[in-house]
């Protein structure tokens, strides 16, 4: 049987599988009756990558089907420092997997959106995971957090997604919040009121903030980034997801 590399971002992992993605997005997120289901977001990783770092080869020897012939699941080869120790070359594709196993497939792409005006709100999905407003866009909030040698909370590698701030966006203080499911949205609003009112480019909302996400709220697509470059797996319209991707539209949109 095959064997998969998979780096997870739910919690950070690097995971060997005989499961091809999809089947390993359905029972990494549904898993068996020992396991709460809840979202999956991982990346396939070329099967040949090595590391020093990282114990892949002793992780793959162990990756061998079970005494009745069915294919071994997962083999955890690490969950400490991963995503910064992974060289984007070797990433493949993304995907996102609902809650109860629906899964998407997205190709990576180097051209960054640009910066739309207004303010922006991040989640960061791995190392880290807080909630944080910010006046930069995406390439430049990257920038500001693995590239800039000012700032004191540096980090070697980051997976984040830009979400959907909808009126607030251009009106912190007024803007309706209509569909935004966002908790405390008064806290929210004051952070992007603050934001216009000082010279800080970045806030955190919630330094606590679960690393999972409504799919529904992603305002472009995911970013993964290292000291090297950027790359962005954008999310296909929502005319495109409900032509091509119902299934998985429908359990996003849940």
């Amino acid at each position: 049987m095959t064997i998969h590399l998979y780096l997870s971002m739910m919690p950070e992992a690097l995971i060997a599988s005989m499961l091809t993605p999809e089947e390993f997005g359905v029972y990494y997120a549904v898993g068996t009756k020992k396991k709460a289901r809840g979202q999956a977001i991982f990346f396939e990783i070329a099967p040949n990558f090595k590391s020093d770092f990282l114990r892949i080869e002793e992780g793959m020897r162990r990756c061998v089907p079970h005494d009745d012939g069915s294919p071994k699941r997962s083999i955890y080869i690490s969950v400490y420092r991963v995503l910064e120790h992974v060289p984007l070359d070797v990433i493949q594709r993304l995907y996102l997997v609902t809650q109860d196993g629906r899964v998407l497939g997205l190709e990576a792409r180097e051209e960054i959106p640009e910066d739309s005006a207004g303010l922006h709100l991040y989640q960061e999905i791995a190392p880290v995971h807080p909630f944080v407003v910010s006046t930069l866009g995406p390439r430049e909030f990257y920038e500001l957090i693995v590239k800039n040698p000012v700032t004191l909370l540096s980090l070697p590698a980051i997976c984040f997604v830009e979400l959907r701030l909808g009126e607030l966006a251009e009106d912190p203080k007024y803007g309706a919040v209509r569909d935004l499911p966002y908790s405390s949205i008064e806290h929210l609003r004051q952070c992007l009121v603050d934001l216009s009112t000082k010279t800080v480019h970045t806030k955190m909302v919630d330094r606590i903030h679960p690393a999972s996400f409504p799919y529904r709220m992603i305002k472009s697509g995911i970013f993964v980034g290292n000291a090297e470059r950027l790359l962005y797996f954008p999310l296909p319209s929502q005319e495109e997801l409900r032509a091509k991707h119902y299934r998985w539209w429908r359990s996003a949109n849940m």
